[in-house]
């Protein structure tokens, strides 16, 4: 059985036994990469690793053959050069750095068009179904008693009848300059026609390119001339549309020009009266009035006017006053006439008392009247 190591190379091994320093060797186990169905690109994880090699002790370097007594046995205690050790790794860097450039550049498929994808397909002679896990199936088989049955011999019949044979002469039968005359005029016909084919083709599709030639210019100078004419029709299109703006703004400008004109003309006829017609109404409202006027209309009549108030007020209230003096007075006088009617008492006497309280009564109402007036 085959063990998993790692072959170090001569350079190695030279390099060591000129330093001399023992050769220690050490592999890491690891398990067996799962084996692919097809072979695509390495995955980073295993571009990154070291490759796996599997070596055979036969054919192992390490293994010593032949006289081991004449064996240079190198001490336990030397150690390996540093220098070299740096400059070996720096060598493998390399040359894993070159080995995925050349993967890098090795031509791969490429890429599919829009709508299409890469698909595999098998190109063996047999098929094989595709499927991540392989079936497996358990089978039981039972061996017979007997000793194997040797395969079964060819069935050869026996021989019957007789042999017999015919002569044939040269030329009897088949003349092979007679017999291939048709043949070769079929197959010299056949390439003149398929000459003949060619060469019309041949001129078929030179009139075709001359015509498509043809095409493509008359084309092109259609073309050209449609850019012309739309170009020309573009350009027209935007000078009417310039005018027409011109006009549109002329015409507005015109509009607004005699518009102002009437706004002036209306505002001076109706200005020409406005003045007059304004000082007018204010007179009219009292905004413009005679000072002397005024102050005869605001403060002397009114005060006048409050004045004649109270004179009438105190005459009123003089004549209310005297004529309830000459009611009291007439009642007492009649108090007392009916009293003195009930005494006996002279009526001229009663009379003279009463004309004297009446005239004493009415002087104290004239007293206090005065004051008032004043």
């Amino acid at each position: 059985m085959a063990t998993a190591s790692m072959l170090p190379a001569r350079n190695q091994e030279a390099a060591a036994a000129a330093a001399g320093s023992t050769y220690s060797y050490c592999s890491r186990p690891r398990a067996l990469p799962a084996r692919r169905r097809y072979r695509g690109a390495p995955a980073p994880s295993e571009q990154d690793e070291e490759p796996v090699r599997y070596g055979n002790l036969m054919y192992d370097r390490r293994v010593v053959r032949g006289n081991t007594y004449a064996l240079h046995v190198l001490p336990w205690t030397a150690q390996p050069d540093p220098l070299e050790i740096q400059r070996q790794r720096e060598a493998h860097r390399k040359a894993l750095a070159r080995k995925r450039a050349k993967e890098q550049l090795q031509s791969r498929t490429p890429e599919p068009v829009e709508g299409r994808k890469h698909v595999d397909v098998q190109t063996e002679l047999y098929l094989e179904e595709l499927g991540d896990r392989i079936i497996e199936v358990d089978v039981e088989c039972q061996t017979d008693a007997f000793l194997d049955r040797p395969p079964t011999p060819l069935f050869i019949p026996a021989k019957t009848g007789r042999d017999v044979a015919t002569q044939i002469e040269e030329g009897e039968l088949f003349d092979f300059d007679i017999e291939v005359k048709p043949m070769l005029e079929v197959l010299i016909g056949k390439i003149i026609e398929q000459a003949l084919l060619e060469v019309m083709e041949e001129e078929e599709l030179a009139n075709l390119r001359a015509h498509q030639y043809a095409y493509e210019e008359l084309r092109n100078a259609e073309l050209a001339e449609v850019q012309r004419l739309e170009e020309q029709e573009r350009r027209h299109r935007e000078e009417k549309e310039r005018r027409k703006n011109q006009q549109a703004q002329l015409l507005q400008k015109q509009k607004e020009t005699s518009e102002k004109i009437a706004a002036r003309a209306f505002a001076q006829r109706y200005l020409a009266d406005l003045i007059p017609s304004v000082f007018s109404s204010l007179r009219d409202s009292g905004y413009f009035y005679d000072p002397v006027e005024r102050d005869v209309e605001k403060e002397f009549l009114p005060w006048v006017m409050a004045e004649v108030d109270k004179t009438l007020e105190k005459k009123i209230l003089g004549r209310a006053v005297l004529d309830t003096l000459i009611r009291e007075v007439v009642e007492k006088r009649l108090d007392a006439f009916d009293q003195a009617e009930a005494s006996g008492q002279p009526a001229g006497q009663t009379e003279a008392s009463h004309q004297g309280s009446v005239q004493i009564e009415a002087s104290r109402q004239t007293e206090t009247r005065e004051p008032e007036t004043k």
